[in-house]
């Protein structure tokens, strides 16, 4: 992977993405403007990545550094991308080790713009960045909040971790191209009075993953989305409290379609009665009575058509036999099926431990994951399960 860092008080932040890179895997070269030495020095990011730091098209006589560093790249990356480089590169310009460096490269390419709110809604910046959108580049980023100088407004680089995400989408196969995944994330509040609901644990990582994962290989994704959960960019988001809320979302956009991950933990059960005020502790300990929320995924698994569907279940034992009584009554195509409450495993965790049944008989047995390798897991299978056109081609940088 090529990292360019251009200058622009952000540039720091380039060494947490090449961190996090080097932490993914990958193999990360570092080119720098001579305006990004000023606010980090290469041997940082030497330091870091554990290759050189290149910043000068002359550092090597008789070498052409640019072309070996963009034949070698799978993937390139500039972190921050100042108005100054957004318009070398939409005009061609290669007077420096990165733009030369990005001018011949073929290969995708994703920019993290960085500037003052004012440059970057300049019509100029504008102009710029619809042109290199328009040849297949990917953004990500700015974001809205505080910049150099005190000031506030868009124009501040995207988060570390969210760059990454983008340059593992610039690398996947979008094989999910035109493809509307519908997804379910989070807990559901049931409520008892204007303060108190039922609820549980359930945190909406396990859906945020599984949503970038989705969009890095190209699908259109619309999460209904329980009380706070959150979920990445790009991301249509269909707010919902219970689990009757829920289950009226899902099911409005159930037939648009092509595929349904039901990943949020709905409530068994909500109260019969709801308290129209707070219940007072003076009056006494209240009686709950509870009653059955909707079985969303039954209903879903009658409805279905060509649909693929695929349900999630929190066990704390007998996983295999609670997962393949799911994956059959329910006609799931995947049940994905989480041991919970042991060993810091499952909700509000990083990591599951989780097997995956299929109605194929494709398992995958129990085993810990971290939430991105599961997500992963059950993307990939679903690209492959889904019928369609072959995989469609990113376009270069």
């Amino acid at each position: 992977m090529l990292l360019g860092v251009s200058g622009g008080i952000a540039a720091y932040k380039a060494a947490l993405v090449a961190r996090l890179l080097k932490a993914a895997g990958a193999d990360v070269t570092v080119m720098m403007t001579e305006a990004a030495t000023r606010f980090i020095g290469p041997d940082t990011f030497s330091g870091l990545t554990g290759e050189p730091a290149h910043t000068s098209l002359w550092e090597r006589p008789g070498e052409m550094v640019h072309v070996r560093l963009a034949r070698e790249a799978d993937v390139a990356v500039v972190v921050p991308a100042t108005a100054n480089v957004l318009a070398k590169l939409a005009h061609g310009h290669a007077d420096d080790l990165v733009s030369a460096t990005l001018l011949e490269a073929t290969c995708p390419l994703v920019i993290a713009p960085a500037m003052h709110s004012g440059m970057w809604e300049h019509p100029a910046t504008q102009a710029n960045v619809d042109t290199l959108r328009g040849r297949g580049v990917t953004f990500v980023g700015p974001a809205t909040g505080a910049l150099a100088h005190g000031d506030e407004g868009i124009g501040r680089l995207e988060e570390p971790e969210h760059v990454v995400a983008a340059v593992r989408g610039a690398l996947a196969p979008q094989d999910l191209a035109g493809r509307r995944l519908l997804l379910t994330s989070g807990p559901t509040h049931e409520p008892i009075d204007p303060v108190r609901f039922v609820g549980n644990r359930s945190t909406g990582k396990m859906g945020a993953a599984l949503a970038a994962e989705a969009l890095g290989r190209g699908a259109s994704v619309t999460v209904v989305l329980g009380p706070g959960a959150v979920v990445p960019r790009g991301v249509e988001v269909v707010p919902v409290q219970t689990a009757e809320e829920m289950r009226d979302a899902v099911v409005a956009r159930f037939d648009d379609a092509d595929v349904v991950v039901m990943a949020a933990a709905v409530a068994d059960f909500r109260p019969k009665a709801v308290a129209d005020e707070k219940l007072k502790k003076d009056a006494g300990v209240p009686e709950l009575h509870l009653e059955p929320t909707p079985d969303i995924l039954s209903e879903l698994g009658e409805r279905r058509t060509d649909q693929l569907l695929i349900g999630f279940a929190a066990e704390t034992e007998d996983l295999e036999q609670a997962g393949r009584r799911k994956l059959e009554s329910k006609r799931l195509d995947l049940v994905v099926v989480n041991l919970v409450g042991r060993d810091g495993t499952g909700f509000g965790s990083d990591t599951n431990e989780a097997m995956i049944l299929a109605a194929d008989g494709n398992d995958i047995p129990l085993r810990r994951w971290t939430k991105r390798e599961l997500a992963a897991a059950v993307i990939e299978r679903v690209a492959g399960l889904i019928p369609g056109p072959p995989t469609a081609v990113r376009p270069g940088g």
